[in-house]
């Protein structure tokens, strides 16, 4: 009997460290997650900013925003970047924050391009002109903002606001600054829009001081165009208001509110000014520059002061009126600074 519980107590000792020996490799097999090392957690972290930046998580980049304009209200999803514009003042403030538009309508005159915006518009699409935009090469390009008038595209304004968000400003002639103002909230660039038109108000401030006493000077415009016609332009007008915001004079007869006057030559004499600049708009036949050098051989305008003095100066139509966005004044500072400050 003792012999068989001592065979018992051998057998369970055995079974004891059988089962710390099995216990202890068990152990040594439990399932651990590895510390991170800094390189996995870099990792991690690229990994979750690009998520991030999918779906709009850092910063938001594709919040919602709504702009007030001509036409009503535009509620507009993140910063656009397939822009088209279908006036030459928007191409203009686009390009002054930074955006090169996908299409542009061509320029007024013979060229596409106005000649001072060739290099920053290279291979940008043309869709027509600011009356008659190309809808059906619009939808192609697969826009995510429009950028159009009240004055030139009320008719089409539905069937552009299907293609993509549509933003219009209401008027064009004198009204740039105003429409700067509404394409760069259209363009999520109001900021850098205030920056920008700062820097033009500082331009103008400085300019009417170099000017001093000669910021008095009457400056008459006037413009030859296709067909002959020649117009006085007046006050509103790109070239009159930015005129008139500087502090320079215009002749009597021109200081009027309204846009211009088309003109027969008995009404040369109205042209009289201290300083003169004319612009020419011409077409294929040449008919404006025919006008100009008509008009130039009469009497009556070798009769004028300002002729016989020399103080007449042709200059880009493109610049001091038909393109009339904010990279024109700046460039029509540039020349009224030019003429005037050295006569």
């Amino acid at each position: 009997m003792r012999q068989k519980s001592k065979m018992v107590s051998t057998i369970v000792g055995m079974l004891l460290s059988l089962a710390i020996v099995l216990s202890g490799c068990g152990g040594g097999q439990a399932k651990q997650e590895p510390a991170s090392t800094s390189a996995d957690k870099s990792a991690i972290g690229s990994q979750s900013s690009t998520e991030a930046a999918k779906t709009g998580g850092v910063g938001n980049a594709e919040k919602e925003y709504t702009v007030k304009h001509a036409m009503g209200a535009t509620t507009i999803k993140g910063t656009p970047k397939r822009v088209v514009v279908l006036t030459n003042e928007g191409t203009e403030a686009a390009l002054s924050l930074g955006i090169k538009p996908i299409a542009i309508v061509k320029a007024w005159g013979m060229d596409p391009i106005y000649q001072h915006l060739t290099e920053q518009l290279k291979d940008v699409t043309i869709i027509g002109d600011e009356n008659q935009p190309n809808l059906e090469l619009i939808a192609t390009l697969k826009p995510d903002l429009i950028l159009g008038n009240k004055l030139r595209q009320e008719k089409v304004y539905e069937q552009l606001s299907r293609i993509a968000p549509t933003v219009f400003s209401e008027r064009i002639n004198g009204d740039w600054q105003i429409n700067y103002k509404l394409y760069a909230e259209a363009l999520n660039k109001k900021e850098e829009g205030n920056a920008e038109f700062a820097k033009f108000e500082s331009k103008v401030s400085g300019l009417r001081t170099k000017l001093g006493d000669k910021i008095n000077t009457a400056v008459s415009i006037v413009r030859f165009n296709p067909g002959g016609i020649v117009r006085i332009y007046y006050n509103d007008t790109f070239s009159g208001v930015l005129l008139k915001k500087i502090g320079l004079k215009r002749p009597a007869v021109q200081d009027q509110s309204k846009f211009a006057d088309d003109v027969a030559k008995e009404r040369i004499p109205d042209m009289e000014g201290d300083i003169l600049f004319y612009f020419t708009y011409d077409n294929e036949k040449g008919e404006a520059v025919k006008a100009e050098q008509e008009w130039q051989k009469d009497p009556l305008w070798n009769n004028l002061n300002v002729v016989k003095k020399g103080k007449i100066h042709k200059v880009y139509d493109g610049i001091w009126n038909s393109s009339g966005g904010i990279i024109s004044a700046n460039l029509m500072l540039d020349d009224l600074e030019k003429y005037l400050l050295k006569n």
